[in-house]
């Protein structure tokens, strides 16, 4: 009788718990789409995707449940320490894995992530991921990075509203933000201003502040929501590898967490230190002015104000106005498809002009495009130019 009882017990608890297991499969789906955990370790998780640092290379590792060459062989406290600690087994992990942001989820968020994982199809794809210089690949380096650079905290909340708190987090922590916005020392840590702009990967991560030339300062919360919606705004359409942050991730998120990280973006203050045009090339003007009628103004206008959402206005792009003319010359060099999503499915093009225009005309183009119609960027260099053309030539990575 007693055995029977238990066992009735057990039939009727196995609902429960496979509702339980789902809705925590379900929501690290969803914190998966917040983490952009497709971005880095392609939409199979096997990873393979080459990430080229000031440090050498580093190739995502498989997350799949497979045993032998993805994590099918950790525990769930394991997986916390990945994500939370940068240790993982003995193994300390780069920071190119953020872990210095996914140490402000919640174990909760962490341990529904971990058993989402496990229900994906395990795929077998060794992958030697530490391809650094000497001696960046000796991992116990990183304990000491940690010490000195790994400090993880939460602001203080009081005074601010809900919507602020949720977007701060989805910034700063699942969303890791910073790891391409946010300069970096020579040691590859976070440095001020935070979200003010950085390098990666030969593209310009622009300057999220409220500067109202480089950063976000003349969009409206409502701008922020489309682009991160859409891929587009009437300020400017997605290139380069947020392309893939749009498709991954954001176009994913639930309105309003979009709302709210559009919240907490409109309240940062503007970056100090960002440099501006005050001094015009006269004649490098007149040819810039002259290349631009011909190569630009059939798609941009004259007036430089774009064709409503497939192609985007120059005048007070924040793209344009970045202090590093990096993207801009990639987008000229060659060329860039934005993202395709499913409340705007057309991804807008704009085609190569690299075999059209040599060094000193993207210059003259740029320097001209950057110091009219109210821009305020700095010039741009023919060299500058060269390099970053060189670089495409020779296989430079394009994404993240």
């Amino acid at each position: 009788m007693r055995a029977l009882l238990v066992a009735a017990l057990l039939f009727a608890a196995t609902p429960a718990l496979a509702q339980a297991d789902g809705a925590a499969v379900a929501d690290g789906r969803y914190q998966a789409v917040l983490g952009d955990c497709a971005g880095c370790h392609g939409d199979d998780l096997s990873g393979g995707i080459a990430l080229e640092t000031p440090f050498g290379r580093l190739v995502t590792p498989n997350i799949t449940p497979d045993r032998d060459t993805g994590i099918g062989s950790y525990s769930a406290a394991d997986f916390r320490d990945a994500m939370k600690t940068g240790i993982v087994q003995g193994k300390a992990l780069y920071p190119a894995m953020p872990y210095t942001a996914y140490a402000r989820m919640p174990d909760k968020d962490v341990d529904a992530l971990f058993a989402y994982l496990k229900t994906v199809k395990p795929v077998r794809h060794a992958v030697k991921v530490n391809q650094l210089r000497f001696p960046y690949r000796w991992r116990f380096l990183m304990r000491i990075w940690n010490l000195i650079f790994f400090h993880p905290k939460a602001p203080d909340p009081a005074s601010h509203s809900a919507a602020w708190i949720r977007g701060e987090y989805l910034v700063n922590g699942p969303g890791h933000c910073g790891t391409c916005h946010t300069p970096k020392n020579m040691f590859g840590a976070d440095i001020k201003p935070i979200l003010g702009g950085a390098l990666l990967q030969g593209w310009f991560a622009p300057d999220l502040t409220g500067d109202a030339q480089t950063g976000l300062g003349g969009w409206l919360a409502a701008d922020i929501v489309t682009y991160l919606g859409t891929g587009r705004s009437a300020h400017s359409i997605a290139s380069g590898p947020m392309t893939e942050v749009i498709t991954n991730s954001t176009a994913q998120m639930r309105p309003g967490d979009l709302g709210a990280i559009a919240a907490y973006l409109k309240d940062l203050p503007p970056a100090p230190g960002n440099t501006h045009a005050s001094l015009r090339d006269v004649e490098r003007m007149k040819r810039g002015s002259s290349l631009y009628q011909i190569n630009c103004s059939a798609c941009h206008g004259l007036d430089a104000k774009g064709q409503g959402p497939l192609v985007p206005p120059l005048t007070g792009n924040a793209v344009v106005n970045q202090a590093d003319a990096s993207t801009l010359v990639r987008l000229v060099l060659a060329g860039s498809q934005g993202a395709g999503t499913k409340a705007a499915p057309t991804r807008p093009a704009m085609p190569s002009l690299a075999w059209r225009l040599d060094d000193r005309q993207v210059a003259d183009i740029l320097t001209y495009v950057r110091a009219n119609w109210g821009n305020q960027g700095t010039p741009v260099a023919q060299d500058f130019v060269g390099g970053i053309r060189a670089g495409l030539q020779d296989g430079q990575s394009a994404s993240k």
